[in-house]
């Protein structure tokens, strides 16, 4: 299966889910990850959507492995909002441990919304977009390797 951005984006809903599901979590990251919005996977829309996303709303997340938080990188600017938290639990898709970005106690903005992220290869993760357990769009995250 593709592992890069451009391979994901390219990736019908339903291998996007095979590969979550086949994937472990891999460890809490640390640090800034460019973030890419996987939204009408599988079709010409989605690299075109992603860029849009990336250059208007959001550019990606900042974690804090030590403190189990993030913070969201907003905007063209790089602002640093939205704070989750982060931790190891189960996943909503396949009950299977993920790494679980949980904004239900840290942000009043974004608090019905849960993320879980799996690793998919060194320095990119695969994940998925909740609000209150319906599933909305997937992810991917690049870290520095």
């Amino acid at each position: 299966m593709p592992t890069s951005v451009e391979g994901l984006l390219k990736m019908p809903q339903s291998e996007l889910d095979e590969l979550f599901t086949a994937s472990t979590a891999g460890p809490i990251p640390n640090g800034p990850a460019k973030g890419t919005a996987i939204i009408a996977p599988g079709t010409t829309f989605s690299p075109e959507i992603a860029k849009f996303v990336t250059f208007f709303v959001w550019e990606g997340k900042t974690f804090d492995a030590a403190h189990g938080v993030l913070t969201n990188r907003l905007l063209h600017f790089g602002f640093n909002a939205i704070i989750a938290e982060v931790y190891k639990g189960d996943s909503w898709l396949d009950g299977k441990e993920c790494i679980v970005l949980d904004y239900s106690k840290t942000s009043n903005v974004a608090q019905w919304i849960r993320d879980e992220i799996r690793l998919i290869q060194p320095g990119l993760y695969l994940g998925k977009v909740y609000w209150s357990k319906k599933r909305l769009i997937d992810f991917c995250l690049e870290f520095p390797v």
